[in-house]
């Protein structure tokens, strides 16, 4: 394995939280969220104990893939605010011991990017992937005057930025070498829009799309190799500076220089089964092309926690002490936790087990007060790509409170996320903060017992017991975490838990070795505490 510099000793402690900048919190009432929305609402990040949070793109562009069309690496978008509301906003996080991230894309850019432009009108040009003549499959028709075609990366208007290809092929004669003067040109660039805001106070970046840089690159060997040569540039000039990856394989990542890498629906020998394995029930955004499975966290006890351990185990011992792997709850193109026949009821034992696994917590905005997925709505800005993979139901306002504004439509013209009367279905952070027994209050007790139990976190050793319902491990060989995402009560012997002391724990009861977990039954316990 490539040595690189230890990742910053600040990551191990981690505990992430998502913003959709354009759905969090809106601090002018034009319907849009913005930077001055997210600073009023830091206290609730660091009340809930949040350290470190990355947003969604918020470059300038023209927001046809929710920000994932950049047009200007280098400038924020206006609905936003400008650069300088970004860096107050980094600065007041800062100040309640908040890092933040941001997302780059780096495998493409928006059709109106200047660089595009430029590349339209002379052939000479080798920032894109062109076609000199026709259309390949798989290529789009030259919007300029430059003749031939582009390559996509994505969606028809985000063309490939050119990192070259891994293998020659002379029926193809607009493959590049990687070390060809485009692919050299576009390193370099992404190492000066990384050298900007780093330079700016920000703390790193969550790579969108990371593993489809190289095109023809079937083992990865050359797109990590362009990963690896920018994560030792990033040791050299901002070593307390992180890059997570979206790849989902993180034995392969970490390897090529991502500090961390995290579970996700796709990616990996066996394509996001490890994540969906445990949340995914069939409802929300599901993919046609995923095979059907039983999730573990399903109500009628038919899943298993094993396919996620299996990847677990595969990924943990490729990544060693190099790197970490990050579990979320949920993202923006994935269903939220609380979805289709899933309960609020449900989510406290899905927490427990997030918050104490021996990876990096992610917690999707609004997952922390059990925001549901709403289904069916229309497409906004890219969110739906097929008849059942409709990203726009993880992607609705924050439910502050129930007060005018504090639900609102992402633009006033289209009143597509409509403001929603809270219930026990569509609760509010107020609400929950007026109640102590809230999944809010949960989750705050829950991180903070993480923060201050180093066992708990990534680093702390792991021993699974029983590999079913109940779900029990053990954690720095002293905690005890037992997990009941069943509606049927579920019991395992296990010798030495007698004494156990609870620390946080619901539905759980111990008498003699036998523990015994209702419905939906959390809990964590200190092993020691008779001693």
């Amino acid at each position: 394995m490539t040595s690189f510099r230890p990742a910053p000793a600040w990551l191990a402690d981690a505990v992430f939280y998502q913003i959709y900048p354009q759905s969090f919190a809106d601090s002018n009432g034009d319907g849009i969220g913005d930077f001055n929305g997210i600073a009023e609402r830091l206290d609730h990040l660091a009340w809930l104990g949040v350290n470190t949070v990355w947003l969604n793109p918020c470059f300038a562009s023209p927001f046809r893939d929710a920000g994932y069309d950049v047009c200007d690496y280098l400038t924020t978008a206006p609905r936003y605010g400008s650069n300088d509301e970004l860096a107050k906003l980094v600065d007041e996080a800062g100040r309640r011991g908040i890092r933040v991230l941001l997302d780059l894309v780096a495998g493409h850019t928006s059709d109106e990017h200047p660089w595009f432009r430029a590349a339209a009108g002379d052939p000479a040009d080798d920032r894109y992937i062109w076609a000199p003549e026709g259309t390949p499959n798989g290529f789009v028709p030259s919007p300029g005057t430059r003749p031939g075609s582009y390559l996509p990366n994505f969606f028809a208007f985000q063309p490939a930025l050119n990192f070259g290809y891994a293998r020659e092929n002379r029926a193809e004669p607009w493959r590049r070498p990687v070390d060809a003067e485009g692919p050299r040109a576009n390193r370099a660039a992404l190492r000066a829009v990384m050298d900007h805001w780093l330079s700016l106070g920000l703390s790193g970046f969550r790579v969108d799309m990371a593993a489809s840089l190289v095109k023809d690159d079937p083992d990865k060997t050359e797109t990590a190799r362009v990963w690896t040569e920018l994560r030792h540039w990033l040791d050299g000039a901002h070593p307390d500076a992180v890059l997570l990856s979206e790849w989902g394989e993180p034995e392969v990542s970490v390897r090529a220089g991502f500090h961390a890498d995290f579970f996700l629906q796709f990616g990996g020998p066996t394509d996001g089964l490890a994540l969906r394995s445990l949340w995914s029930n069939a409802e929300g955004t599901v993919s046609e092309a995923w095979d059907p499975l039983d999730c573990f966290f399903d109500p009628g006890g038919k899943g298993s926690p094993r396919p996620f351990l299996k990847a677990w185990e595969q990924a943990s011992a490729a990544v060693g002490d190099s790197g970490f792997i990050s579990l979320p709850t949920a993202n923006h193109d994935f269903s939220r936790l609380n979805c289709g026949p899933r309960t609020a009821g449900q989510l406290p034992a899905a927490f427990a087990f997030q918050l104490t696994w021996p990876t990096l917590p992610a917690i999707y905005y609004g997952d922390e007060i059990g925001m549901r997925y709403v289904p069916g709505l229309p497409d906004k800005e890219g969110s739906v790509l097929g008849p059942r993979y409709n990203r726009a139901g993880s992607r609705t306002p924050m439910q502050w409170d129930d007060s005018p504004g504090a639900g609102f439509s992402i633009a006033p013209s289209d009143r597509l996320y409509l403001p929603l009367a809270p219930s026990p279905e569509r609760p509010t952070v107020a609400a929950q903060l007026a109640d102590d027994t809230s999944l809010l209050h949960l989750v705050r007790r829950l991180i903070a017992l993480r923060t201050s139990t180093p066992e708990l976190g990534p680093g702390g050793s792991v021993e699974v017991l029983h590999a079913g319902y109940p779900f029990v491990y053990a954690r720095g060989g002293r905690y005890l975490v037992v997990v009941n995402p069943r509606r049927d009560a579920a019991s395992y012997h296990v010798d030495g838990a007698r004494d156990a002391g609870a620390l946080e724990a619901s539905g759980v009861h111990i008498e003699g070795a036998t523990i015994t977990a209702g419905g939906f039954a959390y809990g964590i316990f200190d092993l020691r505490s008779a001693d």
